[in-house]
């Protein structure tokens, strides 16, 4: 009989409590580009040779706390289902065509994100011997996320951009 009582106590203190959250930053303007998506874009991730610091952020991103998908951005698992590709990393030999390729898969029309300052212009690994260079160089680019790793407000941003929402 107590635990019934303390459930219908629980009830009744989340009825007077109401909704709390956070109010939605302002509105953000959208890529020319982008106004054809409807403002709703579908994101394929493509890790180019990056050190998964961007990943981490990424995860964040769509992650409980900022949660990129109330915004319209949603990660699918296919390029051909995807409106926009978001690029870690700085584009390694073993990674230039497959970028490519991936890139080619997208239908149109496709923009792309260069998360982090590798993928922006190779960050750290610049000149080094297995980096084929920015994700610039191989595929174009439509959107940049500065930083090392960017922080999941920045990544946000970017992908609000892309929906204008």
């Amino acid at each position: 009989m107590g635990r019934q009582t303390s459930v219908w106590g629980l009830w009744r203190k989340i009825r007077r409590t109401g909704r709390v959250a956070e109010p939605a930053p302002p509105p953000v303007e959208a890529l020319p580009a982008a106004a054809s998506l409807g403002g709703s874009v579908q994101v394929r991730h493509v890790d180019a040779g990056s050190c998964n610091g961007c990943e981490v952020e990424i995860g964040s991103a769509f992650g409980p706390v900022y949660d990129a998908e109330r915004y319209g951005a949603r990660l699918v698992a296919s390029p051909r289902h995807a409106d926009a590709l978001l690029v870690t990393g700085p584009v390694t030999r073993n990674m230039a065509v497959p970028l490519r390729r991936t890139y080619e898969a997208v239908p149109a029309p496709k923009l792309v994100v260069a998360v982090g300052d590798c993928a922006r212009n190779c960050g750290v690994f610049a000149g080094a011997y297995g980096v084929a260079g920015a994700v610039g160089d191989v595929v174009p680019v439509d959107v940049e996320v500065p930083g090392c790793p960017p922080r999941p407000e920045a990544i946000t941003a970017a992908l609000r951009q892309l929906t204008g929402r």
